[in-house]
């Protein structure tokens, strides 16, 4: 954390108002990256994933006309979760005192699968071609969810 302190101070002794929000921004992505585990492939996909899913997520809205800014509100908060028990993995990791981080890679793969998933639905919401095995795949998983295939 000193070095944190340290980053940020000498950012902001002498730097013009841009370049210190700009140190303070940098220190700030830092300090999320090391809760979130360090900034790793893994890390890297699930933000993607997380950004396109909300993109296509608010763009299938816009075409079905029923972008709500209380759904998009809600789907960033759900976002803003699963980074949080990302952190919450990292620091299980951390407790148990291992060198592999088994907790955090085993949640950033069950999220990176779900928001994966997710932009799929999303694609052929908006209406981009899928594979017609993929299709059928899903719809599968959508009737089992609704239990009507349990």
């Amino acid at each position: 954390m000193t070095q944190v302190k340290e980053f940020i101070t000498s950012a902001a002794v002498g730097a013009t108002g841009k370049e210190a929000t700009f140190g303070g921004l940098t220190a700030l992505a830092g300090v999320i990256a090391s809760a979130l585990g360090g900034w790793d492939v893994a890390l890297k996909v699930l933000v993607w994933l997380i950004v396109a899913d909300y993109v296509t997520g608010i763009l299938g809205a816009i075409r079905q006309k029923k972008l709500s800014s209380e759904v998009m509100f809600w789907g960033g908060v759900r976002k803003g979760v699963i980074l949080g028990v990302i952190a919450l993995a990292t620091l299980l990791d951390q407790m148990a005192g291992g060198e592999n981080p088994i907790f955090r890679t085993l949640t950033l793969y069950y999220y990176a699968g779900r928001e994966g998933l997710s932009v799929v639905e999303n694609l052929g919401v908006i209406g981009v071609p899928l594979p017609p095995g993929l299709v059928s795949w899903l719809e599968q998983l959508r009737q089992k969810g609704e239990g009507k295939n349990a």
